[in-house]
């Protein structure tokens, strides 16, 4: 992250340096332009993590309570021959299992604000295993690759949005969706396999003080022996529902949307009930965690949220589109659509903008081929130099080793994946 922070801001002030010589004056400098989105970016982050704080104590909140009443260990052991085989450094029944399995169920339903809390909750728990603190382990960088490319089966809040633009279906990008996110996690799995034997892990530890400012985040005891999973007919019967859920969400996304929230409260909410888990003093307890954790994720956010204001503001991203848009052009991925692409692993509100102004143009529109595959783009790909830096973030790794190079893989894969997807149905 040190080389791609310094050089995302040096691209940002070299683009703007060249422009401010060589274009005519214009009412706001290239410079000015750059040194206005170094303060919005900032102020934009510190707002962004504040406004996670009520998310990030609901959610964290209901972990604790899943926690409590065993919910984590339950999940992990249905799905346990996956998970460990993913997984092999982490103990079959370890908390972190449990919330691997909530924050990829919460991405594959849409729910962004909750995979986020419990991707975080994940991590937390991951570098408790951790002996080297401060550097990423191969656990946390599958996980957080498998989190930047998750299958997704409802992404909620585009099917929102291509409604708001007044499409005639629009639940028609599950399809592409489904098929770009099971392409792209594909590819992290096997990129971070592939990448890790160029990324060993760093020797030795870090001293007392950078270990001790990781968030300690549970009181359960760690599961030392192995895990005994369910039989056999249980985790088939769990993976055909599963299964189940791909034509349901076809048909019935739409209709299923708005009640994954609140199911999802009442549903923890009735669990620590029949498990007889205090709910309320078990929720007010996540909580807390959960405000400290929105807290000190500030810096990192800053520091990548600025960095990717510069890139945008300086006109860098606007030169690199007018260059390789004509190429991509003929291989399905028009111009119009392009900066979607190249924007989405950087900024998330910035994707989020381009796709709203794409599908509410009526020379586009949300069921056009753009429109479908800006759509597509947005709900199966990740904003991953976002989750890097919340993710580690939370819990002070600062080597990341490979996981920017899986992420982006799997980003680059999921783009050409959701190409073929919509020109084949849409094209």
């Amino acid at each position: 992250m040190n080389i791609v922070f310094f050089l995302l801001v040096l691209i940002a002030f070299l683009t703007a340096a060249w422009r401010q010589f060589s274009l005519p004056a214009a009412d706001v400098s290239p410079m000015d332009a750059l040194s206005k989105a170094m303060i919005d970016s900032a102020t934009g982050a510190v707002e962004l993590a504040l406004g996670l704080v009520g998310v990030m104590a609901l959610f964290l909140g209901l972990m604790k309570i899943a926690e409590q009443g065993g919910l984590l260990k339950i999940l992990a052991r249905l799905i346990r021959p996956l998970m460990i085989r993913l997984f092999p450094d982490v103990p079959a029944e370890h908390p972190a299992m449990g919330a691997m399995i909530l924050n990829m169920s919460a991405n594959m339903l849409g729910l962004g604000n909750a995979a986020t809390p419990f991707g975080i909750k994940a991590m937390q728990e991951l570098n408790r295993l951790n002996p080297h603190k401060g550097s990423a382990t191969d656990s946390m960088v599958l996980f957080l690759a498998i989190n930047t490319s998750s299958i997704t089966l409802l992404p909620t809040g585009v099917i929102a949005l291509r409604a708001s633009a007044g499409s005639a279906d629009p639940a028609g990008i599950l399809p592409t969706t489904l098929f770009a996110t099971l392409c792209s996690t594909l590819a992290a799995i096997l990129a971070v396999k592939g990448y890790r034997r160029f990324f060993p892990v760093a020797q030795g530890t870090p001293d007392r003080d950078e270990a001790d400012q990781t968030i300690e985040s549970s009181d359960i005891p760690l599961a030392t022996e192995e895990g005994v999973g369910y039989p056999a007919w249980v985790s088939l019967t769990a993976l055909i529902g599963f299964l189940l859920l791909i034509p349901l969400t076809v048909l019935y996304g739409q209709v299923i949307s708005p009640w994954i929230l609140p199911g999802l409260m009442l549903g923890f909410l009735l669990f620590g009930v029949i498990r007889k888990v205090p709910i309320y003093e078990s929720f007010v307890e996540g909580a807390k965690d959960g405000f400290q954790v929105a807290l000190k994720i500030i810096p990192y956010l800053v520091a990548i949220l600025v960095a990717v204001g510069m890139f945008r503001a300086s006109g860098a991203m606007e030169w690199l589109v007018g260059q390789i848009g004509q190429i991509t052009t003929l291989v399905g991925l028009p111009a119009e659509a392009l900066p979607m692409a190249l924007l989405r692993p950087l900024s998330g509100s910035g994707a989020y903008g381009v796709m709203a102004s794409i599908i509410n143009d009526p020379a586009i529109g949300p069921d056009s081929y753009i429109g479908y595959l800006v759509s597509t783009l947005q709900g199966s790909t990740e904003t991953t130099f976002y989750v890097l830096a919340v993710y580690f973030g939370a819990v002070q790794v600062r080597r990341i080793r490979h996981a920017l190079a899986a992420g982006l893989t799997a980003d680059i894969v999921g783009v050409i994946a959701a190409v073929v997807a919509v020109s084949f149905l849409y094209g």
